[in-house]
């Protein structure tokens, strides 16, 4: 069976920060990603980032290959188009898929920088859209919106900053939320509520997505009880994001919505595993910059165990 001192799942900002870290500290450390690329959802990133200190990058996908180049050049060990099937946190074993075949990896320490996906509604129909590829940023795909009717799903930050962005290209925004009540800024329900090309359905909740090729319509269903079913084009689902913590939630203990506790080296209650990125971090204070941060920290304290050992 291969063994590591170090074993990181994820190869996001926070992987590839540890593992950085762990090859410049001499620690034996291997990282694994699911995807075919290193990355992570800097891939879901189209804006230009201006706030990560010494780089500035177009979008996301340049950042990418600056990390993932910086990675390489490093020397860094990993294996992509790997997926983790299982943790035995009793036996620091990690079992692995590698297209037919299977394997047992056995760990020192763990690393988990597993990060997040996007909130699903769970109703009927969204899964066969996203399976379609029928998945849009608002700040990318405005040409592919234009003259569409849109519906977007949320009451955050980025279902608002979505909405105006599309409110000018679009046919019609919907905006739709649950309740009366938003988390997004003043300034982005301002500018909404003030925009005629944005209509905003509150206590109201999609019940359904139709449409056999492309979207055609949505079910609602409002507090009242009255449902009705509304002619789109396209949903953008923008209901927050959930940690990626399903192979490891009972093996540790999590927060009620679903983050690794940990203490201040990122420790969770195993001794040997520890959390980094989206995995632990609520996502207010969720960034690029936190996420290396983080995986400096683990690598830093992980390799002073090591040598203590």
């Amino acid at each position: 069976m291969q063994h590591v001192d170090v074993l990181i799942i994820g190869g996001g900002p926070a992987g590839i920060s540890a593992a950085v870290w762990c090859k410049r500290l001499g620690v034996d450390c291997l990282l694994l990603e699911e995807q075919a690329q290193l990355g992570g959802q800097l891939f879901t990133i189209y804006n230009e980032i201006i706030d990560y200190p010494g780089i500035q990058a177009e979008n996301g996908i340049e950042m990418q290959r600056k990390m993932v180049q910086h990675f390489i050049d490093m020397g860094c060990l990993y294996e992509v188009n790997t997926k983790v099937i299982s943790i035995d946190e009793r036996s620091k074993t990690v079992k692995v898929k590698q297209q037919e075949t299977e394997k047992e990896i056995s760990y020192t320490y763990l690393i988990l920088a597993t990060g997040s996906s996007q909130r699903k509604l769970g109703v009927p129909g969204e899964q066969q859209m996203i399976d379609r590829g029928e998945v849009y940023s608002a700040s990318a795909d405005g040409e592919r919106l234009k003259g569409k009717r849109v519906a977007l799903i949320g009451g955050g930050d980025r279902a608002f900053e979505g909405a105006h962005l599309l409110a000018s290209q679009a046919k019609q925004v919907y905006l739709i939320h649950r309740s009366t009540h938003f988390k997004a800024r003043e300034q982005y329900v301002e500018k909404v509520l003030s925009d005629p090309g944005v209509k905003v359905m509150t206590d109201t909740e999609v019940t359904a997505i139709h449409g056999k090729h492309h979207v055609t319509s949505i079910d609602l269903k409002s507090k009242n009880s009255e449902c009705k079913n509304l002619s789109v084009d396209a949903v953008l689902i923008r209901l927050g994001i959930a940690p990626n913590v399903e192979l490891i939630k009972e093996k540790v203990t999590t927060t009620q919505s679903g983050l690794i506790v940990i203490n201040e080296v990122h420790q969770s209650s195993d001794p040997a595993i520890y959390a980094i990125g989206d995995a632990c971090t609520t996502p207010l204070f969720s960034s690029i910059s936190s996420s290396a941060g983080q995986g400096a920290i683990v690598a830093k304290y992980v390799s002073s165990l090591l040598k203590k050992s």
